[in-house]
């Protein structure tokens, strides 16, 4: 069947703008690969897809043909839902397009691109806008979920940079969404995920960020409870310039970590700086440390925005076993504080990790109901993240993930991230978009009555 779907593919899909591959091409394995490598799906065909045509051509085939779709920017979803065993996958990679105006300071960006391409070109012109933390995850999937980092505080989320979408739609148009111009499918897309379309281009705004001062503070682990403790009182009111997530983690075997330290369990922060004054800088860190015992390591550098956002790209390349839980928080009472510790010093293995991303400042300028993020009065995303290169150990970190989780999860919000999200059932998505939901579903109903675009976080059609 699978054979036979790509067959089928090339005969009706004449002079297509970019690569149809089936399971027997050459290639198709390395294409079928996602982010995550507890995820083993084999599509029955893969469309790279060069233009929105391809796009809008490749979507007419899956729904001719009866066929699942699921659309693929970077493919680092954790659930992999990008892929689909026996469907077909709209593959973006070669929309690599990056346009940037340094005068009005906006960058158009393909919806094949990575944050990495998409920093580095910005950086030369000492210009940023907010993504994620490591340099590989796909722009798309970034700017239709949410999209916190480094630069949240600072320049809120990359849905709040949005100005406007190309977005091919279920039935193939390709229409733009903006604020003046489709504008219930532009609320819906800052936050929504994919679906309600596929996003081929976007434009941002960028911000004056080039130099920042960045790195990590690690404290030894038995001191987990006391770091938070302060932490979680301190970031709220540090300046918006001064970005730190919390987290707990394992000081990796290598260069540039001391010998004595590598492979220490830790509570740490990872800090990013607005800016190249390191006065400022640690007068804005010195609440903390002064409140707290003297650190592993404290490292913050003056450093370029792009060396920040691909830190991380060392430890988690791809082909790792990952599995993900995530919450929203309000606050961090004592009784998390005393958890967070216990599994912190459980964690598994070298790049298990819990992360708490503070999403005030700039996040909390923009009202509740302005995007789908329904979760503007939170101040935190946790995020918990069970991993390791070994498929052995897979049912290992997936435990601990869940058990970390499942102890941490009375003390949220109620909902989650949609992009640090497993395929967790509806009423989970529901919980994530709370009161907005039904906007959403109504939305969907016009623009994708059918649920073509299902396999996601899924938003059902109104009835």
């Amino acid at each position: 069947m699978s054979s036979t779907t790509a067959q089928a593919a090339r005969r009706e899909l004449t002079a297509f703008t970019g690569e149809l591959l089936g399971p027997d091409d050459s290639g198709y394995e390395e294409a079928r690969a996602v982010y995550n490598a507890m995820i083993d799906k084999r599509p029955a065909l893969i469309a790279r897809c060069a233009d929105a045509d391809a796009v809008s051509r490749t979507i007419g085939f899956a729904r001719t043909h009866g066929l699942p779709l699921a659309v693929r920017g970077g493919g680092h979803h954790g659930a992999g839902l990008g892929t689909v065993d026996g469907g077909v996958v709209a593959d973006l990679s070669p929309l690599k397009d990056i346009e940037i105006d340094p005068r009005a300071r906006t960058v158009r960006v393909g919806g094949g691109c990575v944050w990495g391409e998409v920093d580095r070109a910005t950086n030369a012109y000492g210009l940023a806008t907010p993504s994620g933390i490591i340099s590989t995850t796909g722009v798309g999937g970034i700017a239709t979920g949410g999209g916190l980092g480094h630069l949240t505080r600072k320049c809120g989320l990359t849905i709040d940079n949005l100005l406007e979408a190309d977005v091919v739609l279920a039935d193939g148009r390709t229409v733009r969404a903006s604020a003046d111009e489709n504008s219930d499918l532009f609320w819906a897309i800052r936050g929504g995920g994919g679906n309600f379309g596929v996003v081929t281009s976007f434009l941002f705004r960028l911000h004056e960020v080039g130099t920042v001062i960045a790195g990590p503070t690690f404290w030894a682990v038995e001191e987990s409870a006391e770091v938070l403790g302060a932490y979680r009182d301190f970031i709220l009111q540090a300046p918006r310039e001064l970005g730190g997530f919390f987290l707990h983690g394992t000081v990796p075997p290598a260069p540039p970590f001391p010998e004595e330290i590598q492979l220490r369990k830790t509570a740490g922060v990872v800090w990013c700086w607005v800016g190249d004054d390191q006065e400022a800088a640690a007068r804005a860190m010195a609440p903390l440390l002064d409140a707290l015992p003297q650190p592993l390591l404290h490292a913050p550098m003056v450093m370029q925005h792009p060396d920040l956002q691909s830190m991380f790209d060392g430890l988690y390349p791809p082909g790792h076993q990952w599995y993900w839980r995530a919450d929203f928080v309000e606050s961090v009472p004592d009784e998390a504080v005393q958890l967070h510790a216990k599994f912190g010093a459980e964690v598994p293995t070298m790049q298990s990790t819990m992360h708490l991303y503070p999403i005030d400042g700039a996040a909390h300028d923009v009202g509740q109901e302005e995007t789908p993020w329904a979760y503007r009065h939170a101040n935190w995303a946790s995020v918990f993240a069970g991993v390791d290169p070994d498929p052995a150990n897979a049912d290992l970190v997936k435990r601990w993930t869940i058990d970390y989780f499942d102890a941490l999860h009375p003390y949220s919000a109620g909902g989650a991230y949609v992009n640090m999200m497993m395929d967790e059932g509806q009423e989970r998505v529901r919980a994530s978009y709370r009161g907005n939901y039904d906007r959403l579903a109504r939305i969907k109903s016009d623009v994708d009555p059918e649920n073509v675009f299902r396999l996601n976080q899924n938003i059902e059609p109104a009835k």
